[in-house]
């Protein structure tokens, strides 16, 4: 009997899947044997390391200067020193001394303050299908980096040794929002990515990074859980150029017991973002029992197709077992091509299959002819059919192409 591709691609090992990746370019290589390497590998590229030492009374100006410590958005101060974070839906309201949720927030004083400001602990060069964004500058590279900590906790989460972990436990360097954007230009990124752990709760940096490389020519993407209030929301979308949301279930269930957060500000953020117009692209990661549902899939397609419309792109990605969710198998192939198949059904013309190199759910097909008119392998594109986002028989998709 002939194989299908669904049973070709579950039994092909870690070793194939390395050998099929595309290779780095030296300077990819260069570039990633120093970020990797973490702390001292980031200052072997010229950027200053931080000792950070957090404790104390409240921090004199020099210290803040030194530390890279700003005064936080989207705060209100409260009687008896207490604060109000706005920034997020959980709208933490934190003691004096004492930090909200994500770890990287701190009230002193009655004043609440980021620590993390232009200090991030993770930089690579990323080619901008990883994140995943496929209809933003296909084939691009993005200039991507992360500080510690997030807003909330997946429990598969797969980059938690810094989603989890505050600030001072991390090596981090000096990089303000100007050295960041001229870094990007001088590595030929024309695309930074705030991603990695959570860009929300670096709100203030991201804000001010994407201002800085918009200045250069430089496009600026945030790879979000869209844990966000609206109006904090819309003020980012006015220095962005674009934003995935992962989108973890179409439960409140799930969002309770697997991410300690909730669906409801989610659904509000897709919603916001397609009043403001910016382009946005949805992830969601399919883990086996939790959150495969297919019927669940078509509900949240539906939900898609008529408060969104049917032109955003849908990922379903495939889930390995990672951090506290190690009993439960890789999401069979199968699961991922049934529920792009109801997506499909229920009128979504963009729907892509994550974490399965070869497939050809990777790639782009025009709604109006049917053309393969991107041919992805992994995060390489092999072919790119598109004319100023037109495919060869005049049909203009959706998509941010030049």
């Amino acid at each position: 009997m002939r194989e299908s591709m669904s049973d070709r691609l579950d039994q092909r090992t870690d070793a194939d899947l390395a050998r099929e990746a595309s290779a780095l370019t030296r300077r990819d290589f260069l570039l990633r044997a120093c970020l990797c390497a973490g702390g001292a590998g980031l200052a072997a590229l010229g950027w200053p390391r931080v000792a950070r030492s957090l404790s104390g009374s409240p921090w004199s100006e020099e210290e803040q200067a030194r530390l890279g410590i700003r005064e936080a958005s989207w705060y209100d101060k409260l009687d008896g020193l207490r604060v109000a974070c706005k920034l997020c839906p959980r709208e933490c309201v934190v003691d004096d001394f004492e930090r909200g949720y994500c770890g990287v927030r701190e009230n002193r004083g009655g004043t609440y303050y980021t620590l993390v400001y232009g200090r991030p602990c993770s930089l690579h060069a990323d080619p901008v299908e990883k994140k995943p964004l496929y209809h933003f500058l296909p084939g691009s590279k993005a200039f991507s980096l992360a500080t510690a900590g997030c807003n909330m906790e997946c429990q598969f989460c797969q980059n938690w040794q810094i989603s989890q972990t505050r600030p001072e436990d991390l090596d981090s360097v000096e990089l303000p929002p100007a050295q960041l954007a001229g870094s990007a230009v001088r590595s030929s990124c024309p695309i930074m990515a705030f991603t990695y752990s959570e860009p929300v709760i670096f709100y203030e940096y991201m804000r001010d990074a994407a201002a800085e490389g918009r200045k250069r020519g430089i496009r600026s993407v945030m790879i979000s859980n869209g844990y966000i209030q609206p109006e904090p929301l819309r003020e980012l979308a006015g220095v962005l150029d674009g934003i995935k949301v992962d989108l973890k279930a179409f439960q409140e269930g799930f969002y309770r017991d697997v991410c300690d957060g909730t669906l409801e500000p989610v659904l509000k953020t897709l919603e916001v973002l397609s009043e403001v117009g910016i382009w946005y692209e949805i992830v969601y990661l399919i883990v086996p029992t939790l959150n495969d549902d297919l019927a669940e899939i078509g509900r949240m397609s539906s939900w898609i197709r008529s408060r969104l419309g049917p032109h955003v792109p849908l990922h379903f990605s495939r889930f390995h077992p990672t951090y506290k969710i190690q009993n439960l198998p890789s999401t069979p192939i199968k699961t991922l091509e049934k529920a792009r198949t109801a997506a499909l059904e229920a009128g979504l013309q963009f729907v892509y299959l994550g974490n399965v190199m070869g497939h050809e759910g990777e790639s782009t097909y025009c709604p109006s002819c049917g053309r393969r008119v991107i041919h992805r392998f992994g995060y390489h594109v092999a072919e790119n059919l598109l004319r100023s986002g037109r495919c060869p028989c005049g049909e203009a998709l959706a998509g941010v192409w030049s």
